[in-house]
């Protein structure tokens, strides 16, 4: 709770201009991570025969999927993003409206929690589909040193 606490006051004291290259950052990072499921999916696509074997079936089917709910998770994110950073004007145009500011204060809070716990969550993803993938690749190695 503390910690909660800490950051959203720390929001409260960004700068515009801050909040600003915070949100271009987030949206960076999502279409990187856009991009990177893309090179992930030919990934599994180019070792899907060593995938389906019975050994890893059901772990790769799970990440898969993983992977699948994650793609449709970034969009909307990235809109959101995109949807606040385009509503900054509420901060800059010198016009004290208050409850629009707090408002927009809160949506990055929330978009920074957000965007951090996506990243957080892909990022241990795809370790654990290169793990499993890696795995594949030297078992299937191995059974073509033994042929």
């Amino acid at each position: 709770m503390k910690i909660k606490e800490h950051e959203k006051s720390y929001v409260k004291w960004l700068s515009p201009e801050e909040m600003h290259d915070m949100s271009n950052q987030w949206f960076s990072e999502l279409i990187f991570i856009k991009d990177e499921q893309l090179f992930l999916n030919n990934l599994i696509k180019s070792h899907t025969i060593q995938l389906t074997d019975k050994a890893v079936f059901e772990r790769s089917k799970e990440l898969v999927d993983e992977l699948l709910r994650a793609e449709k998770e970034v969009v909307p994110l990235m809109k959101k993003v995109q949807l606040h950073n385009n509503q900054l004007d509420v901060m800059i145009d010198e016009v004290d409206q208050l409850k629009m500011e707090k408002a927009y204060k809160e949506t990055h809070f929330d978009l920074l929690s957000a965007v951090n716990m996506y990243g957080n969550q892909y990022r241990a993803l795809k370790e654990r589909l290169f793990k499993l993938v890696s795995k594949v690749m030297k078992l299937d190695k191995q059974k073509r040193l033994l042929n």
